[in-house]
């Protein structure tokens, strides 16, 4: 049995990683290679590339990184062509795995997506054309199902990997003492996001509201990753800098979040902590996303719920004086908020989603269990 793995940035590293832990589990003697990172090697996948030597950002990055990036297109292409694996598992990274998987599909390779692409939001008629090549689909949020299965795919949830992998470190006790909080204060998280526009348009908005907030006697906390530390500057202002890898810790402890919209904002509902969500872009991608994307809610917990639970300021509306209101709504309203989360979050599915990921990859590859 053989199975070759594409994930070509960070997050599909993880995502690799921890599937092929729960192969090796499973069958041991199932080879795993592919393109991906540290991670996914030290968990038993051969890589054959490493996505660090091609990971680039933005349009012009891309643009001169592009003969690279097809070549690296055409080295995988030859490599699945002289390896014949019995699965390829493409995880997200969209743009060139599926270009990936209409080449490989010629070879008569079995393909596999998981995480597929947002055919839920925007471009809906790429999940027909996805559909047309890949053998099976793993969605990790059930509202991606409907849109899949109306363009004729075989789509499985079988549960999301934050619900194993969201948990302190620390019980609350010891975050408070680590973090130097009384039981008595309200703690308030300050979440701009980890990329520079992001953090370019929303964080000294983030900060005016933290102003305007500073009289009600709140602990600011801001986790930052090492990438982004340099870009964060809050001189004058009485926040507490602390790295990213704590996030989950402060989550547990902290009353309410002040968040870009992403996967954060699930990873603090699903620690019950309700968060006022921002977005904001330039203006011309702004009118350019409303005319592509077709959706309600921008935040995954409403999405998930179906119903506005966390506060959603979007474009112009985000404004310290609106940040600041809707943080002091948000904690008076908190326990009915923090239930509505607990439900939302429910419909993520129980712990275990990577080995039962890694039960169907086998299945699909051919291993009878």
């Amino acid at each position: 049995m053989k199975i070759f793995f594409s994930a070509g940035e960070a997050s599909g590293d993880v995502h690799g990683a921890s599937l092929a832990y729960e192969i090796k589990k499973i069958s041991p003697t199932t080879e795993l290679l592919g393109f991906g990172g540290n991670l996914m090697e030290d968990a038993g996948v051969k890589i054959v590339r490493n996505y660090k030597d091609y990971n680039v950002m933005g349009v012009v990055e891309v643009l001169k990184n592009i003969r690279k990036i097809f070549q690296l297109l055409d080295d995988l292409t030859e490599i699945i062509r002289a390896e014949k694996p019995d699965l390829l598992v493409l995880i997200d990274y969209p743009d060139f795995n599926w270009r990936l998987a209409r080449r490989v599909k010629k070879f008569g390779v079995k393909i596999l997506s998981y995480i597929p692409p947002s055919a839920w939001a925007w471009r809906k008629g790429r999940a027909k054309d996805c559909a047309a090549v890949a053998d099976i689909f793993i969605a990790i949020f059930p509202f991606e199902l409907p849109v899949y299965q109306e363009a004729g795919a075989k789509i499985y949830f079988l549960g999301n990997p934050l619900v194993d992998t969201v948990k302190p470190s620390m019980s609350a006790d010891e975050s408070r003492k680590f973090f130097n909080v009384n039981k008595s204060e309200r703690v308030i998280l300050l979440m701009p996001g980890s990329r520079k526009q992001e953090i370019k348009l929303l964080l000294p908005e983030m900060l005016a509201a933290v102003k305007l907030l500073s009289d009600k006697s709140f602990k600011f906390f801001l986790p930052v990753a090492d990438s982004v530390e340099n870009l964060i500057n809050i001189d004058g202002f009485d926040i507490t800098l602390v790295k990213s890898d704590y996030r989950y810790d402060l989550m547990n402890i902290a009353d309410a979040a002040i968040a870009t919209s992403g996967t954060v904002v699930l990873e603090a509902a699903l620690l019950g902590l309700p968060s006022v969500v921002l977005y904001k872009m330039a203006p011309l991608n702004y009118f350019i996303g409303k005319l592509l994307v077709d959706i309600k809610y921008f935040s995954l917990p409403n999405i998930l719920a179906g119903e506005k639970i966390l506060p959603e300021l979007l474009q112009d509306e985000v404004t310290a004086e609106k940040i600041s209101s809707e943080v002091l709504k948000t904690l008076e309203n908190r326990k009915i908020i923090v239930d509505k989360l607990k439900n939302a979050c429910a419909k993520l599915g129980e712990h275990g989603a990577a080995s039962r990921v890694a039960k169907k990859i086998l299945e699909t590859a051919g291993d009878k269990l």
